[in-house]
């Protein structure tokens, strides 16, 4: 394998991943601005994510079936291009139903991203590695997370909420450019028996015919294999809390706490950072547990999260220190087994031939539920109050958790 394109491949599908966070985290931060600079309401705001959520889930399952054809580099540059363009319209709008167009068309766009950069790893990694490549990677969305909130913060601070949509779109117009125009391609394979891919880059490239057929009949498996299936309905659960988490945390500080929005989006960012050590962690056990195998260790780092949202409950308005500590637990507990399921396991059940199918299989799947969360939260906040929230997550935490019990009958891969 060349180490210098696996290299610059690593290095390049990482920044473009943290890069899309650019394009998809302001609207987060400046709910609050927006609601009332224009008196959009907290409903409206709401059914603009679940216009957003909705395009992207559907965009994760297209974009998987064709990011194992077009490949990654032509998937994730102008993916990157169309949702720049869409930040810059975000930014020069009024109404909320420019906004929910707007924004949805973006998320049609993002959804390109995790389709297509995992589509690199796995040109780019072997199954024997692949937890601690992914885990490493995995980092983009932590570190992008986070510096997309504390941006969008210090843009809403200096300008205004429309400079939270116009100097993200420049940022993420640019790294498209440089995805078109530097990503390596993928190193030919070839696939032996049981589904592992061997990198040669002397081989006679295989029959076109042969490959597509391989291709069609790994893409069909992906959609009868009942592993993927778990792995997607527990992501399903692991999805609504997170984005639950990633669109409203900064609005429920705010209004619960009586944050300022700078202040807000400062201490959210304790949630992304946490998970940034998460993700690393559970990527390397996942390469030596053999015993619990990605998914049972998943599930383990679930049922902690459900701890980590009660312990919220408890102290998490005790002062800023408690706040930010048990923010980051919950990001560790959250963005370990999220980085695992759409990533590392999904990818070995899909196999070489359709890894992007496998990994925006069970991210279409489990964005379904961010979809309900913009359409619940605000119910639940009126009916029941914000101090709702977090009871319901540990609830949900530990559905997640309990979906994937059933994979620990069968021998991990």
């Amino acid at each position: 394998m060349d180490r210098r394109k696996q290299a610059i491949a690593f290095a390049l599908a990482w920044l473009a991943y943290a890069t899309y966070y650019l394009g998809r985290r302001g609207f987060g931060v400046v709910k609050k601005p927006i609601h009332d600079a224009l008196g959009v309401s907290e409903v409206a705001l709401g059914r603009i994510d679940t216009a957003y959520l909705t395009a992207y889930s559907l965009g994760q399952f297209a974009s998987g079936f064709f990011g194992d054809r077009i490949g990654a580099r032509r998937l994730v540059g102008y993916g990157m291009l169309l949702s720049a363009a869409m930040c810059a319209a975000f930014g020069s709008l009024s109404s909320a139903l420019a906004f929910g167009v707007v924004f949805a068309v973006n998320g049609l766009a993002q959804a390109t991203g995790w389709p297509g950069t995992t589509r690199a790893m796995a040109d780019w990694t072997t199954p024997q590695t692949r937890g601690k490549a992914m885990g490493v990677f995995s980092t983009c969305y932590q570190v992008g997370g986070f510096v997309a909130v504390w941006f969008a913060g210090a843009l809403a601070s200096a300008y205004g909420w429309r400079g939270a949509f116009f100097g993200p779109a420049v940022v993420v117009a640019l790294v498209g450019v440089v995805i078109l125009a530097f990503l390596p391609p993928a190193p030919t394979a070839s696939v032996a028996p049981g589904g592992s891919a061997t990198v040669v880059h002397d081989a006679t490239p295989p029959d076109e015919a042969e490959v597509r057929r391989e291709r069609r009949e790994a893409q069909r498996a992906v959609v009868r294999n009942p592993t993927i299936w778990l792995f997607a309905t527990s992501y399903f659960f692991v999805k609504i809390i997170r984005y639950v988490l990633l669109f409203w945390l900064p609005y429920y500080l705010s209004t619960t706490l009586g944050y300022s929005t700078i202040e807000a989006a400062g201490i959210s960012t304790a949630f992304d950072a946490g998970g940034f050590a998460g993700v690393v962690a559970i990527g390397l056990l996942s390469d030596r547990s053999k015993r619990l195998g990605r998914a049972g260790l998943a599930s383990l780092w679930l049922f902690g999260l459900a701890l980590a949202c009660g312990a919220y409950m408890l102290w998490g308005s005790t002062g800023k220190l408690a706040n930010v500590a048990l923010l980051a637990l919950i990001g560790a507990m959250l963005f370990g087994p999220d980085s695992i399921l759409c990533g590392a396991a999904a990818m070995d059940a899909g196999g070489p031939r359709a890894a992007a199918m496998a990994t925006g299989f069970v991210n279409g799947i489990g964005s379904i539920g961010p979809i309900l969360q913009g359409l619940l939260v605000p119910p639940l906040a009126k009916h029941y109050g914000w101090q709702a929230l977090f009871p319901t997550l540990v609830v949900l935490a530990l559905c997640a958790a309990l979906a994937l019990l059933p994979t620990l009958r069968h021998k991990p891969g």
